[in-house]
């Protein structure tokens, strides 16, 4: 398939090239810009200035709901929206820029690795990932600040307010897990090292399920831009809109409990994981200290109550531990301590059946 039919496949209609002057100054100032945000690299500004300044660059008129910004590995490319004013062109190259420097191919051409995503399997796996962990690393770098926002009912304080936001929610959540920097350089340099830690700390199971679940929130966004161009070129309303709006609202709610579910797993499988291995008091502070700032890294839906329950069971279990500590009985703290469920629990959660509950559980309360 040559690049024409690929761009046109994708809806890109090249309107002319930028000028070696302007591809030369993007060039120049994002590979500065990298070297600066991110020295532990150790990236050598002026080669990463050279492999810039050799890409293609393209204003092209693009689709409605498209990204700003393309990168076409097949022929080292980048298209930029028509609209960019030219002032803006940088800010957006700086996503794609990325894309080129971590872009792994065969002998013959093909792109086998990009990132965190994995291009060797029949399937792609690890698309939803990269593109959020590149994004968190171009916020940083074009210095985007906090913003709360609202996506699908899920409300979040995030860097990328426009761009792969729930994506980013949940890989920002990962990174608070392993730390940034191994997340940032398993991204710029393609390797394993990100998915190792965080398997580690978790399991390889768990990772794959929240790698496929990001991806899952890509492609639903993905699809609901189509369905919305399909129904912008239609003039009158009938049943086949219909259907497409239908199929729309299935899709975001599909996304909200996507999200959820995965932002549960996260909690559930790290801090159960890590709860087992505090063996003194020093890494139980350090425990209560991570799992109390989480919050801050949370979505938030209407009626969300699953980290508030999770905080309050997991302090009832600390308190035990420490008291075990405390006192020097190493080995039992060691101990899975998920049989005893304290009286104050209970309560809590009998409560929350009296108040939310259905008559039936009411009824057995009482």
């Amino acid at each position: 398939m040559s690049i024409e039919t690929d761009l046109k496949k994708d809806g890109i209609e090249v309107i002319e090239p930028l000028d070696t002057l302007k591809i030369n100054s993007i060039a120049k100032n994002i590979s500065q810009k990298i070297c600066e945000t991110f020295p532990e690299f150790k990236l050598n500004q002026n080669e990463l200035f050279i492999r810039l300044s050799r890409l293609n660059m393209y204003k092209a008129k693009m689709p409605e709901g498209m990204a700003e910004a393309n990168y076409f590995y097949r022929n080292t490319s980048i298209y930029f929206n028509e609209h960019i004013a030219n002032e803006d062109l940088e800010e957006f190259a700086v996503h794609e820029c990325i894309h080129y420097i971590q872009e792994v191919k065969d002998k013959r051409n093909y792109l086998i690795r990009m990132g965190l995503c994995d291009y060797t399997e029949f399937k792609i796996y690890g698309l939803g990932l990269n593109e959020a962990a590149v994004q968190l690393m171009s916020s940083k770098i074009n210095g985007i600040p906090k913003e709360y926002v609202k996506y699908f009912g899920i409300s979040f304080e995030t860097i990328s307010p426009s761009y792969y936001p729930l994506e980013c929610c949940l890989v920002n959540q990962l990174a608070y897990i392993t730390g940034e920097d191994i997340l940032f350089e398993s991204t710029i340099k393609s390797n394993d090292n990100f998915k190792k830690v965080f398997s580690e700390l978790t399991s390889p199971k768990v990772f794959m399920a929240i790698q496929n679940a990001i991806d899952d929130i890509l492609y639903h966004e993905e699809d609901i831009i189509k369905l919305n161009n399909k129904i912008a070129q239609v003039d009158d309303r009938n049943k086949r809109i219909d259907g497409m709006l239908k199929k729309i609202d299935e899709l975001k709610n599909e996304i909200t409990l996507t999200f959820m579910r995965t932002q549960n797993l996260i909690i559930s499988s790290y801090f159960d994981s890590s709860f087992e291995k505090i063996s003194n008091l020093e890494e139980l502070e350090k425990y209560r200290q991570k799992l109390y700032t989480f919050r801050d890294y949370l979505g938030f839906t209407e009626g969300y109550s699953f980290f508030n329950d999770y905080y309050v069971s997991k302090m009832e279990k600390l308190e035990e531990k420490y008291n075990l500590l405390e006192n020097g009985h190493y080995e039992t703290a060691l101990k899975v301590i998920t049989k005893k469920e304290n009286v104050l629990i209970r309560f809590l959660k009998a409560l929350k059946k009296l108040i939310f509950g259905t008559t039936e559980e009411k009824e057995n309360i009482s």
